[in-house]
């Protein structure tokens, strides 16, 4: 006679292998730093803006969530919104233009390399442009030119501070001459908003480089830059070929450009609001 029977069914038969393991793909991020290679919780490098909280290696972020990052509660409306590329020169490399554009809008939801918002910072009216470097690595072609330009032309009509977010590889050489064209057109631009007594802070993201550095990335009234961006014209490596001697270390990061004069501070993505709000109040009040 058995002294305890089962009341209840038995449990169904286990899963297979292959569907007992926990899924963790997604939820860890490493850090991209060599010297670092931590492994971070994603939830926890969000919420620490994408910086590793190990090393302080700044991640990438998209240009929307730089947007939301500065503005206040992270509302902004957003700028010339309908204005999109063309193809002037039909220009074909590995891939015809026009392709690499309809991949690039696919991905991003963007129809360029640029934002414009509109909204407030601590309470001021500005406008911030912000580059995105997964739209064709963030290349400068006519319609960033143009909406950068517009973006100042409203500043200057607003009496509003300007900020440009820059994240670039440079010119884009599908467009040729007419990419090029774009930086003596911002300049001419900053040149009359900066003869209207009225702010532009430059804010220079890894990488910027190419036209964007040899134009307005350059031209702020504050040059500041994040941690460890790679900022230059050239790169190293033909910088070096040509001049035929060896780099010093550390050359075109953040800090290097600081030391030797180029910016004016290196500021840290977890205080870069609150420096860019000193910034504007130690500029003058609201002149809108």
């Amino acid at each position: 006679m058995a002294w305890f029977k089962r009341q209840t069914e038995k449990i169904g038969e286990l899963a297979p292998p292959e569907e007992r393991t926990v899924k963790t793909e997604g939820i860890f991020v490493k850090c991209e730093n060599e010297d670092c290679g931590a492994t971070i919780y994603r939830k926890d490098l969000k919420e620490n803006l994408n910086v590793c909280p190990t090393c302080s290696y700044h991640f990438r972020l998209s240009a929307r969530e730089r947007l939301q990052m500065l503005f206040d509660d992270g509302k902004y409306e957003e700028r010339d919104v309908s204005i999109g590329p063309t193809d002037p020169l039909n220009f074909v490399d590995r891939a015809p233009y026009s392709e690499r554009l309809k991949k690039a809008q696919k991905a991003t939801g963007l129809l360029d390399a640029l934002i414009t918002g509109e909204g407030r910072l601590n309470s001021r009216p500005l406008v911030i442009c912000a580059m995105e470097f997964n739209f064709i690595g963030g290349s400068m072609g006519s319609v960033v030119g143009e909406k950068i330009t517009l973006a100042i032309e409203y500043c200057h009509e607003k009496r509003w501070p300007l900020i440009i977010v820059s994240c670039s590889g440079g010119a884009r050489m599908q467009e040729g001459a007419l990419s090029l064209m774009q930086m003596a057109k911002i300049s001419a631009a900053l040149a009359r908003l900066d003869d209207a007594k009225l702010p532009y802070i430059s804010l220079m993201t890894n990488p910027t480089t190419g036209g964007v550095t040899a134009s307005y990335a350059m031209l702020g009234d504050f040059n500041i830059a994040e941690p460890g961006a790679i900022i230059g014209f050239a790169g190293a490596r033909v910088i070096e070929q040509t001049i035929r001697q060896k780099l010093p270390k550390g050359f075109q990061r953040s800090e290097f450009l600081l030391e030797h004069g180029m910016l004016d501070a290196v500021v840290d993505r977890r205080q870069l609001r609150d420096f860019l709000i000193n910034v504007l109040n130690f500029t003058g009040p609201d002149q809108s």
